[in-house]
């Protein structure tokens, strides 16, 4: 059965000997964009292709602002920062996700508390958050706090994984009752939507990535978006180590980061930013061909949640056990096909292993189970692209 798979996956893949997971597409104005750059002499922090991606990101993603900087991570560093998280706090995420979503909440000295997910989104459960909130939060004045540490639960972040948008209309309606503020982590979901509303928008802040092996990449790169503009330009000021604005002097207000993207990479990205709803539509015709196979050899694809537009950016596969997970990836990688297990769940970890966790019931069983599958925008031969 593994040998039909593999065999199928490097078909549709021109019949190359090896197949990578993600690899990004150039095929567009990337070249033209960084000569202009280069030409220009502004290649760092200012310049002109930094001013007119953050423009083109907040126009595609329909929020009011967004402020690009040098990764994803810092994104969502700078996020928390913002909403004012600290060392004293506390901030509400899920076990299963990139350990990126965790460190950026470690960096403010936050404890994280790990609520478990849905099966058919992979991303952060309401009915698991509500149901710790019900258990171990207390409102006062205003504010939320764990009746365990007494500490305040000031944040929550969910994540889109894979690029499947979770129930973030119930995730924010329970964060309001809560007063706790929402961030999303749409690291991986830039294009996707639900409800037609784009994830990153149903949060006071959402957080982006263009690393290379996102959807759309500009070598690195990060972004947050938001429809706050007091919130995006105190982000956009901390992103340049908090320079207050002179012609000559060198004087601070805050504790600042060199968070900043440059304009190269802003370059390359805006470059991408003008192919992305031509990528999402290859995927998207990537995860029928795969659903069809699979689901006649007897395998569960991942397929986008009801109410939502998925970007597919990594396509999924569900097997019935971790043995057989070990098995495939064994075989498909052994036979030039990239594979990969979802991400160990973070509260297993020994920086994380102390936090606070819900029943993480679903979050293991996909743990034991998922597989990701090569996932390129270059696939199909004879498109014509």
């Amino acid at each position: 059965m593994f040998e039909e798979v593999i065999d199928f996956i490097k078909s549709i893949n021109n019949g190359r000997s090896t197949i990578p997971l993600h690899e990004p597409c150039f095929a567009g104005n990337e070249k033209k964009y960084l000569a202009d750059c280069i030409d220009s002499g502004f290649v760092s922090s200012v310049g002109e292709y930094v001013n007119r991606f953050e423009k083109q990101i907040a126009s595609y993603t329909g929020a009011k602002r967004a402020v690009v900087v040098v990764n994803g991570t810092q994104a969502l560093h700078l996020a928390c920062v913002i909403a004012g998280v600290t060392a004293e706090d506390e901030v509400i995420t899920q076990p299963l996700t990139f350990i990126a979503t965790a460190n950026a909440i470690a960096y403010t000295g936050a404890a994280c508390i790990f609520v478990d997910v849905d099966k058919d989104t992979m991303g952060m459960s309401p009915a698991s958050l509500k149901q710790f909130l019900v258990s171990n939060a207390v409102i006062r004045e205003g504010k939320c706090f764990n009746k365990i540490t007494n500490k305040q639960i000031k944040a929550c972040i969910p994540m889109h994984t894979f690029g499947h948008p979770l129930r973030i209309d119930e995730i924010a309606a329970i964060c309001k009752e809560y007063y706790i503020t929402l961030i999303e982590d749409a690291a991986e979901s830039i294009g996707s939507t639900y409800k037609g509303k784009a994830t990153g928008r149903f949060g006071v802040m959402g957080t982006l990535s263009f690393n290379g092996n996102k959807i759309i990449t500009a070598g690195g790169g990060g972004a947050i978006i938001t429809d706050d503009d007091q919130l995006a330009d105190f982000a956009k000021h901390l992103s340049t180590q908090a320079k207050i604005p002179h012609t000559w002097e060198y004087a601070h207000d805050h504790i600042g980061y060199n968070y900043r993207m440059p304009n190269i990479n802003a370059a390359l990205a805006l470059a991408q930013l003008e192919n992305l709803d031509t990528f999402i539509d290859k995927k998207r015709t990537l995860a029928q061909i795969y659903k069809k196979f699979f689901e006649e050899k007897g395998f569960c694809f991942v397929s986008e949640p009801a109410d939502a537009y998925s970007n597919y950016w990594l396509h999924a596969i569900i097997l019935k056990d971790r043995n057989e997970r070990d098995a495939f990836l064994n075989y498909s990688n052994e036979h030039g096909v990239m594979t990969r297990p979802i991400w160990n769940l973070i509260n297993k970890s020994p920086m994380f292993v102390q936090c606070q966790c819900t029943s993480l019931d679903n979050a293991q069983w996909l743990e034991d189970r998922v597989v990701n599958i090569p996932s390129s925008v270059t696939y199909i031969k004879n498109e014509g692209n």
